[in-house]
Formats: structure tokens, C-alpha cells, sequence
């Protein structure tokens, strides 16, 4: 069930490119494992944990679903690196295979929290190689701005199908927003070229 703070963060994704869209991400999910390992302190609070993983499960299987539909093939394309792009796809597969468990799982089951720990530090790990390596490589060979409104749309539609889209349209009027942009820099230069014929 969609939370106040997750509508809050989805508005904020309107108009961002790709890598700002991914980078917004990586900041959400890094602050709900920070407020998991405080709930590790508290007494009483297995339904709080239960809750706050669901959501980290939810936002991350979104998360790498766009980036392997879409981010993913558009960088192994544009950059040429594939040791990197293939350690990023094992990377996700070790990630998913976790929260698989975690899904199955409650907080009162051996391993739970070193489980929601280690996904933690795998994520961790992964995002510093993204923001690290493969964002500063990608920014050269991507159409950041196409390529975010590609993976705002898809993300308001997986939320959706998932039961957590609290602003499913300002994240689809940012993806709008950004192709009507590509459309007005694609008929400027279509009139460029035109006064450049005729001229």
C-alpha cells in the first residue's frame, strides 16, 4: 500500500533524465535500509520491519526491472564495456535472488535481518559502481532525457500493476513533458536544416 513518503519522492521524478531518474532511486531505497537497521534497535517492531522490507523489495524490483528493460541495453550500445555490463546483470540477479527470500520470509525467521543487511550492502556496492563507472560513460553515448521518460513511464507502470502508484501522473506527465521537449528540439533542428537547404 502506497505510503506518504513514497508519493512525495515519485513527484519529485517529473522531467528527470535517466540517470537523475536512477540516482533519485538509489537515494530512496539507501535511506529506507538506513531506517531498517534503526528498527533493528527497537523492541516490537517485526510489523514495522515486515512493512519497510516490502517496500524496499517493491522499489527494487522496479528498479532493476527498468534498468534491465531499458537503461541496461541502451548503455551496452552506447558504451564499450561489457565486463561491466555483464558484472551489473549478475549483480542484479544475486540481488533479486535475495529478495525472493526476503518475500517469502517474516521478521521473526532465522537470518532475517542479516538478509535485509547484506541486500543492503549488495545494493550498496552495486549503486557505487553505476555512479561510478557506468553513469560517467553512459552520459557520453545516451539520450539521458528520451531515455528518462522511457523509464518514468514504465516505472508509474509497473507501480501500478504492483499496487503502489501515489503519483503515477506526475511521473507520466514528466515522461510527457520530456518527449514533448525531444519533439521541440527535433523541429528546430528540422527547421534549421530546412533554412539551411533553402538558404
Amino acid at each position: 500500500m502506497p505510503n506518504a513518503r513514497t508519493a512525495a519522492s515519485d513527484t519529485k521524478l517529473e522531467g528527470l533524465d535517466a540517470i537523475q531518474l536512477l540516482t533519485a532511486d538509489h537515494k530512496e531505497v539507501k535511506a529506507m535500509f538506513k531506517e531498517f537497521e534503526s528498527l533493528k534497535e527497537e523492541q516490537d517492531a517485526d510489523d514495522k520491519k515486515a512493512d519497510l522490507v516490502q517496500r524496499i523489495c517493491t522499489a527494487l524490483t522496479i528498479h532493476a526491472t527498468v534498468e534491465e528493460e531499458i537503461f541496461y541495453p541502451a548503455v551496452r550500445e552506447a558504451i564499450d564495456d561489457e565486463d561491466l555490463m555483464d558484472e551489473a546483470d549478475v549483480e542484479h540477479a544475486s540481488a533479486k535472488d535475495l529478495i525472493a527470500q526476503l518475500e517469502e520470509a517474516s521478521p521473526g525467521d532465522d537470518h532475517y535481518d542479516a538478509k535485509v543487511t547484506v541486500l543492503g550492502e549488495m545494493i550498496d556496492h552495486h549503486v557505487k559502481e553505476e555512479e561510478g563507472e557506468m553513469f560517467p560513460k553512459a552520459k557520453k553515448g545516451i539520450d539521458a532525457v528520451s531515455l528518462g521518460a522511457e523509464l518514468a513511464e514504465r516505472k508509474a507502470e509497473l507501480q501500478a500493476d504492483m499496487g503502489v502508484a501515489p503519483q503515477t501522473r506526475d511521473v507520466k506527465r514528466g515522461a510527457e513533458r520530456a518527449s514533448t521537449k525531444r519533439f521541440g528540439e527535433k523541429t528546430k533542428d528540422a527547421r534549421a536544416n530546412s533554412s539551411k537547404r533553402t538558404g
